[in-house]
């Protein structure tokens, strides 16, 4: 069953690390994440990573790698974007609000009972 938002979460664990990842998933997922980004996500093609800055408003929060997945190929059969950004509990939390002030909702927890034996 697909929704027809976008949803984030962190798809590491929050402690302390080298990276963590913020997923993004859904059909805003590139138009958000490309609001809080340095680089014009619109332009990049599917499964290609791209360089660049998260940003809040004029300010540079982090240096991250940003990963494009477009629908239909994806995990999810919808558009995902990856933001690897550096690791820690402040920034990784941080790129998330950022994420969910720009347009996505907080991912809730998933139902295994859904999944298919």
């Amino acid at each position: 069953m697909m929704f027809m938002d976008t949803i984030a979460a962190i798809a590491t664990p929050l402690q302390e690390g080298a990276i963590s990842i913020i997923r993004v998933s859904g059909d805003d997922a590139v138009e958000i994440v490309n609001k809080i980004c340095s680089r014009d996500l619109m332009k990049v093609n599917s499964h290609q990573v791209v360089y660049g800055y998260i940003m809040e408003d004029d300010t540079y929060v982090d240096e991250v790698l940003i990963s494009v997945f477009k629908a239909p190929k994806s995990f999810t059969m919808e558009d995902i974007v990856e933001i690897n950004c550096h690791g820690g509990i402040y920034i990784t939390k941080k790129i998330l609000s950022l994420v969910l002030a720009a347009g996505a909702r907080l991912a809730e927890k998933g139902n295994s009972q859904n999944v298919p034996s």
